[in-house]
């Protein structure tokens, strides 16, 4: 469960964040900086749960992660929080989703993987409903 002013609670890492009125982000791919993940890291083109990755590779390991479902349509913004930022009681703010308004928000942990090796959590920031978001898992 999350609770409203969690992530601004946590105690000094202010993240470069899309801007939730971006342009040319509504559907893959991307526009400006942003490459597919999958061709910075040794990574699949879809990943269940997140669908296909762009991301600004000055922003890594952190993100904005721009997703994509398969139809190429923005469903969330994902960033990856280094667990050692929660541990040393570091700020997270500044998160925001590249796709406006928010329906919900997951948060899990990851201990590591191709492109982002160290232990962290994932924050996602759904554009999309909870129906909807279940269809990125397949």
């Amino acid at each position: 469960m999350i609770r409203r002013g969690w992530v601004g609670a946590a105690a000094g890492l202010a993240l470069a964040a899309a801007s939730a009125s971006a342009a040319g982000v509504e559907t893959a791919p991307p526009g400006g900086a942003y490459r597919k993940f999958s061709e910075l890291a040794p990574a699949p083109d879809f990943l269940p749960g997140l669908g296909t990755l762009y991301v600004d590779p000055r922003t890594l390991p952190q993100g904005p992660f721009l997703a994509y479902d398969h139809g190429g349509r923005l469903v969330s913004t994902v960033y990856m929080i280094p667990l050692k930022t929660f541990e040393t009681h570091m700020r997270v703010d500044g998160l925001a989703g590249a796709g406006g308004a928010i329906d919900h928000v997951d948060i899990f942990y990851e201990n590591g993987h191709p492109g982002v090796e160290e232990p962290h959590y994932h924050i996602i920031l759904w554009h999309v409903s909870r129906a909807d978001a279940v269809r990125v898992a397949q």
